[in-house]
């Protein structure tokens, strides 16, 4: 069977998920590969997430992409987690394999580098010091990512230090666990500074961070996309700095999950990133 013969069905839970931009990227995807299938909102209740992924394989879902609540939950229902989802402590993404069971693993930390592979071609973990702040599923993904690319050295700040030291002991690697009042000097010398908290998003307090301390020649990244453009980043770019928001890490996420649910790897084209910019930006799908 071609891939013209087939129907592509996959989507998006969480709760709530209708604020989700994961449609346009992958609908995007079917129709400029002239593919016939759909991508679909599935805002899942948490009671109800079992009876839901089970229900995938009836409903001829090729898998489902999840996000807030259900990224931890999901680790308990799903049949199978691969090493790196068991590591970063969240599933992103479900696979449902044709006898019907469920294989989840985590792509956010492909997401991460796809976004600043093409965005900064220059970019190297080893370049220097990194400095990661916040110590959530984000993060894990991140550091998991850095040290994957050979990061020698990753400061891990975060408002409680036993969830940064908890990462540093579960990852390994050269990741120092940094108290909160340390967050200001940490930025000394650093070849880059990624936020992985919620401070800075849309009704969120912006990043209570000094950047006086950061080198000018240092990349600034938020995993944060609504809005584009965090204080934090603003602030960093007034200052001369190259700035990366979280817009490349969704639609870079995206990718490996087409190449476990299709075989197919799609492409994220200037045309894409334009798209989902203005839609964030115009608060529309």
């Amino acid at each position: 069977m071609t891939d013209t013969d087939r129907h592509l069905l996959a989507g998006v839970m969480g709760w709530p998920v209708m604020h989700s931009r994961s449609p346009l990227m992958h609908n995007y995807w079917i129709k400029e590969l002239g593919l016939t299938g759909s991508y679909v909102l599935l805002p899942i209740a948490p009671e109800k997430l079992g009876d839901a992924l089970r229900a995938l394989h009836a409903l001829s879902f090729a898998g489902c992409n999840l996000t807030i609540p259900h990224k931890q939950e999901a680790m308990k229902i799903v049949d199978e987690v691969d090493e790196v989802a068991k590591l970063i402590g969240a599933i992103s993404c479900v696979v449902v394999r044709p006898d019907g069971s469920l294989f989840g693993t985590n792509n956010d930390w492909r997401g991460f580098l796809g976004s600043l592979h093409q965005e900064q071609p220059d970019w190297r973990a080893d370049a220097g010091p990194v400095t990661v702040i916040g110590a959530g599923g984000g993060s894990r993904a991140v550091c998991y990512a850095l040290l994957q690319e050979g990061a020698k050295e990753i400061r891990l700040v975060n408002r409680t230090f036993e969830r940064a030291a908890t990462i540093a002991a579960e990852l390994g690697g050269p990741i120092t666990p940094l108290r909160w009042e340390e967050r200001h000097d940490a930025l000394d010398g650093v070849a880059m500074a990624v936020n992985t908290t919620s401070q800075g998003m849309v009704g969120e307090p912006a990043l209570d961070i000094r950047l006086d301390k950061l080198p000018q020649t240092a990349l600034a990244s938020d995993i944060i996309y609504i809005p584009l453009e965090t204080p934090f980043l603003a602030a960093a770019r007034k200052r001369g700095n190259r700035t990366i928001n979280g817009a490349g890490m969704l639609l870079h996420q995206g990718r490996p999950a087409w190449k476990l649910w299709f075989d197919i790897e799609p492409v994220v084209t200037p045309e894409l990133r334009e798209r989902m910019e203005r839609s964030i930006a115009g608060g529309t799908q």
